[in-house]
């Protein structure tokens, strides 16, 4: 039914199938997370005698056995290997397992906090507030299970928010402000300065910026043959198949020097090259260390003369690897060209340049980023309908919380009742309750969310940090309202109890 209903915004093409393997996992997971949360209860019952229980369900429990622990936290682990050992990558996905780990034990440290927090305050003087107070620590209170679930949620909440408006502002304003209107490939050398002013003739204000573009495929690094890896090292994507080189005098203006010395313009020994910077630390060089590309199956050595961070946002043409201009410049090659032009001429432009130039390949810009939008837009539904399974645990978690404590809800309610509480008095308690809460946990979650969020957009995407705080702010209200309402509509069935029915159970 998913496939059927997100296939459409999936960045991948999709079908049904059925796999075993991964259906036997998923049953594994299944029955390890149902022992290691069965266990501790199962074990507290076996030892509860039935003179606990006829003493009522307000009367203090059996701790759990150290059994019941045991095989829980066995399951536990079986599941968290089971996730690490079949991921694709392990060290992310222990990092995320860990990740959550603390988050849920944070929630729970702030759970235990507000009970005890709530049984310190001094008592209010309005019954209202009183009552919502004291129901955070009385016994039988799910107070930690309140406070894991309602955190959960909402900072799953914010966490979304915040990547999303991230990666818009990112894609909407940023990109586009800095991305050239149009590229243009495979430019005759000879001709170019045909070519600036074929473009010029139709629009006077372009800026036309042209580099050597070469196709080229790295054989060697560091003395290390490529084909003989047998896995290539994370991070160096450069080595697989052809890539664009290029040559320079100068140093790129999106780049930016972080390791060695630029080149002389008139430079004329031993060929040279600079390398990006997470290029290099994925390969490990060092200055000094030996790159070799194959040009039209003739190879070329040259020594890293720098290292260099790329702003790859900018759009323009970005090169892992800048040679020096008496390394590549006698082999046969083109030019690419980034025409910057004031909105509205790009057509004008393209026309222009089709019968000059038929070999000329010109790409509008402004479709590449309609193609990004919807991209980054699928990935971002894909995650959102991901989390979407964590958010409603964490609602199913805060609906078994207010099930667990409906007994003695019951029982609250129908003593306050007896002794005069109205109905709406009783459900203004709930909602004072829930607010109290909410207002604790909201605050942690915006904190743990934006954590969350910030590491996502800036160091796993490289975007510039910018979420839109409206945005975040609405969707954390309505989450929060969205929970609160969940648990008014749990009480509801208790404030409804008949008192005389239910003084006959007690």
């Amino acid at each position: 039914m998913l496939i059927r209903l997100l296939g459409s915004v999936l960045p991948i093409a999709t079908d049904v199938s059925i796999e075993p393997l991964p259906l036997a996992r998923a049953a594994a997971y299944g029955l390890l997370i149902a022992i290691a949360f069965a266990a501790p209860p199962l074990a507290a019952a076996g030892r509860t005698s039935a003179a606990g229980l006829l003493r009522g369900a307000l009367a203090p429990l059996s701790a759990p056995s150290w059994r019941g622990r045991i095989v829980a936290l066995a399951a536990g682990a079986a599941a968290i290997a089971l996730a690490i050992g079949s991921s694709n990558q392990p060290g992310l996905a222990a990092m995320f397992l860990a990740a959550v780990a603390g988050t849920l034990l944070l929630l729970a440290g702030l759970g235990r906090l507000v009970r005890i927090a709530a049984a310190r305050v001094p008592r209010p003087r309005r019954p209202l507030l009183r009552l919502a107070l004291t129901a955070l620590y009385r016994p039988g209170a799910r107070t930690e299970a309140l406070v894991v679930a309602l955190g959960l949620g909402l900072t799953l909440f914010v966490l979304l928010a915040a990547i999303r408006t991230s990666i818009d502002a990112n894609i909407a304003t940023t990109v586009p402000a800095r991305a050239p209107a149009l590229f243009a490939l495979d430019v005759p050398r000879p001709r170019e300065a045909e070519f600036r002013r074929t473009v010029k003739r139709v629009a006077p204000q372009a800026e036309i910026r042209t580099v050597p573009i070469l196709r080229g495929t790295i054989t060697a690094y560091r003395d290390i043959r490529v084909a003989d890896l047998k896995t290539l090292p994370e991070g160096a994507w450069a080595l697989r198949g052809e890539r664009g080189l290029t040559y320079s005098a100068t140093l790129p203006e999106s780049s930016t020097l972080v390791a060695g010395r630029w080149w002389a313009p008139d430079y004329a020994g031993p060929p040279l090259v600079s390398v990006d910077e997470r290029l290099a630390d994925a390969l490990d060089l060092k200055l000094g260390d030996s790159i070799t590309v194959s040009l039209l199956g003739v190879e070329r050595t040259a020594r890293v003369a720098s290292f260099r961070r790329i702003e790859w946002d900018t759009l323009g043409f970005n090169f892992v690897l800048v040679f020096s201009p008496n390394t590549l410049a006698d082999a046969p090659h083109n030019l690419a060209a980034t025409i910057d032009l004031p909105k509205g001429q790009e057509d004008a432009v393209t026309r222009a340049l089709l019968a000059p130039f038929p070999s000329v390949s010109v790409i509008e810009v402004r479709g590449v980023l309609a193609q990004v939008r919807d991209l980054v837009g699928q990935v971002a539904t894909a995650i959102a309908a991901a989390a979407s399974v964590a958010i409603a645990a964490g609602i199913a978690v805060l609906v078994g919380a207010i099930a667990a404590a409906r007994e003695a809800r019951t029982y609250d309610a129908v003593v306050l009742r007896t002794l005069g509480a109205t109905r709406a008095q009783l459900l203004a308690g709930q909602v004072i309750e829930y607010l109290l809460l909410g207002t604790v946990v909201a605050l942690v979650a915006v904190a743990l969310g934006l954590a969350g969020a910030w590491y996502v957009v800036v160091e796993l995407f490289s975007f510039t940090w910018a979420p839109d705080p409206v945005t975040v702010a609405a969707t954390l209200i309505a989450g929060l309202v969205t929970t609160v309402a969940i648990g008014l509509a749990g009480a509801w069935p208790i404030l409804s109890a008949r008192p005389a029915q239910a003084l006959r159970q007690i």
